[in-house]
């Protein structure tokens, strides 16, 4: 996720289906106030509960997805390249484990 000033751009990059050369992954840029609108309802764009939103720290939130997408593409990976299911399997459990670890609930 690449940060636009008030819009992010997201691409999934190592999920693109190979192409042409020079060919590039689609990015769609949204305001990030318009998502927020979406999921949450117009309200939640007031100033006071964006304040609110600042202050959450999605730091680890963030790390924590990521590193659950890593593992998931690991394990993707590994039974594509047929090896031992307990192999594929370690990248399950770490999954698991990580969804396991305390996290604010809250966006």
């Amino acid at each position: 996720m690449t940060r636009l000033g008030e819009k992010e751009c997201s691409k999934a990059a190592l999920l693109r289906p190979p192409g042409k050369a020079g060919s590039c992954a689609t990015c769609r840029q949204v305001p990030r106030q318009g998502i927020l609108a979406i999921i949450y309802g117009p309200e939640y764009i007031r100033a006071e509960n964006l304040a609110r939103l600042r202050q959450r720290g999605l730091g680890s939130k963030r790390s924590l997805a990521l590193r659950e997408f890593a593992l998931g593409i690991e394990a993707l990976e590994r039974f594509v390249r047929m090896e031992p299911l307990r192999r594929v399997h370690e990248c399950v459990f770490g999954v698991l484990a990580l969804e396991s670890e305390p996290v604010d609930p809250r966006l």
